[in-house]
């Protein structure tokens, strides 16, 4: 696993692992977490490859991912911008959310546990307390 910091950003790249995919996750969740505050200007495509020492189309395709998605915007001549639209990324930390949810339910219940089973091992991790 190697560390790289792009300026306020620490991104830890597993060579092992689709380089693309890992860019963009760990830049979805960076915004969600409000890391990166809405309308700043990300690091170009280059200056990003440079840091992360990886091809320049890596960083391209999750780039291009990210503003399908919303959470970026390409000014002509300006460079690319996390998006002004804080209910845009709330919109998208939920669907984040419901993807996690649904894969952590999907792999319980492949292991056979049923719904109240999952509660039961829930409430347990926390003490009895779900709000927690």
């Amino acid at each position: 696993m190697h560390e790289r910091q792009v300026g306020s950003l620490t991104f830890h790249l597993d060579l092992s692992h689709p380089l693309y995919e890992q860019v963009l996750q760990q830049m979805r969740s960076a915004i969600v977490r409000g890391e990166i505050a809405l309308g700043e200007k990300i690091p170009s495509v280059r200056e990003m490859a440079m840091a992360l020492k990886i091809n320049p189309n890596t960083v391209m395709h999750a780039y291009k991912e990210m503003e399908r998605d919303g959470l970026t915007e390409t000014r002509r001549g300006q460079g690319t911008f996390i998006t002004t639209s804080k209910e845009r990324v709330e919109e998208f930390r939920s669907q984040l959310a419901q993807q996690a949810l649904n894969e952590f339910l999907d792999t319980m219940r492949n292991f056979g546990y049923s719904l109240d089973d999952i509660q039961r091992i829930l409430a347990e991790k926390q003490g009895g307390n779900l709000s927690r």
